[in-house]
């Protein structure tokens, strides 16, 4: 399959899943190295492309090879590496290197490996909905059966060793990626997010790091890597997150209870803007879909269903815009695209 062809679908992790609501997906990421091999920022060239090769051949030989698609990123433009970043197959940092970094996925986008980024390998596994276990599996097979061909840099004291010091240890991030508009509305979300961050969490935007919380997304995951089990680290991830769901329900049920026609007015404005726009940036796009989806959750608009609106978060990126169009478009001819590919979604449900 052509990168082409990933515009015709949508990634596994994006259907409806377990425990729905304010949960998109959950994500369960691993760093590891290769023994006695140089850091990839320091690595030369030769260095590099040795990884590459041994990482490309540990995959045909555990069978795991035809049901992965691969590319490397010098062998792509820079609006196809932007495609996989909005799609959470690559990480800002990957879609910037060239020699001898790549990319491993499968099919369904559900599991994913990064090559020579910040380190020799980043394997991810996505799941839908609040849905660590299963993530945590699938990426412990993927990485054992790597693992059957590649020697990892590992230490009996600090376990596996990585780039980043904060990643030593089990070399594990789990995230879990919710929506939280009651919290926004009620303006609670901050001293949500410090609790969180005070207890071995933390929360970034839809993008992951560096990233702005647009739409009123979040990532919430794990900083401690080191001293926990991969076990203990999505317990506490898992029982965390179900407790910030508790508060995002409840926020939603007190601005129901309280400011009932302010939030009807939130929703109401936000379809017609969409309904109605001819051309619209990304970040009010992403807003204003939070709209919608909080109105779906609310059961306000039942012709909508929730996952469609998950996929249109991320059809209405730059990169999926122009690689749609088949061409290079200004930043006004992209809103002017996105208002246009989000009108056509809404007319079609009304139909």
């Amino acid at each position: 399959m052509t990168l082409d062809g990933l515009l015709k679908r949508h990634g596994g992790w994006l259907e409806s899943g377990p425990d729905e609501g304010p949960v998109i997906s959950s994500r369960v990421r691993f760093a590891r190295n290769l023994y006695d091999t140089t850091f990839p920022s320091r690595a030369s060239k030769e260095v590099r492309d040795r990884v590459w090769s041994e990482v490309l051949l540990a995959f045909d030989n555990v069978g795991n090879g035809a049901d992965f698609l691969r590319w490397r990123m010098d062998e792509l433009e820079p609006l196809e590496r932007e495609l996989l970043f909005e799609r959470h197959l690559i990480s800002a940092e990957l879609a910037e290197r060239k020699i001898g970094s790549g990319l491993f996925v499968s099919e369904d986008e559900c599991r994913a490996v990064m090559v020579n980024e910040e380190d020799h390998i980043r394997l991810q596994s996505l799941r839908s909905g609040l849905n660590l276990q299963t993530a945590l599996e699938e990426a412990e097979a993927l990485d054992n059966s790597l693992e059957q061909s590649l020697t990892y840099a590992f230490s009996s004291k600090l376990g596996y060793l990585t780039a980043c010091p904060s990643n030593v240890g089990t070399g594990m991030r789990a995230s879990v990626m919710l929506h939280l508009p009651g919290l926004c509305l009620t303006e609670e979300i901050k001293p949500v997010i410090n609790a969180v961050s005070k207890i071995g969490l933390t929360v970034r935007g839809m993008w992951g790091e560096g990233s702005e919380a647009a739409g009123h997304m979040f990532q919430i995951s794990n900083q401690i890597t080191l001293g926990k089990t991969e076990m203990e680290i999505i317990a506490h991830l898992d029982q965390i997150v179900l407790e910030v769901i508790e508060h995002e329900k409840n926020a939603r049920l007190r601005l129901m209870e309280k400011q009932e026609i302010r939030v009807h007015d939130h929703i109401g404005r936000a379809y017609g803007i969409l309904a109605h726009a001819a051309m619209i940036n990304s970040n009010e796009a992403l807003d204003l879909l939070s709209g919608l989806r909080l109105g779906i959750d609310l059961h306000l608009m039942p012709e909508i269903r929730r996952h469609d609106i998950d996929r249109l978060f991320i059809q209405i990126q730059p990169a999926h815009l122009q690689k749609a169009a088949g061409t290079t478009l200004s930043p006004e001819e992209r809103d002017i695209k996105r208002a246009q590919l989000i009108r056509e979604f809404l007319n079609g449900k009304q139909k």
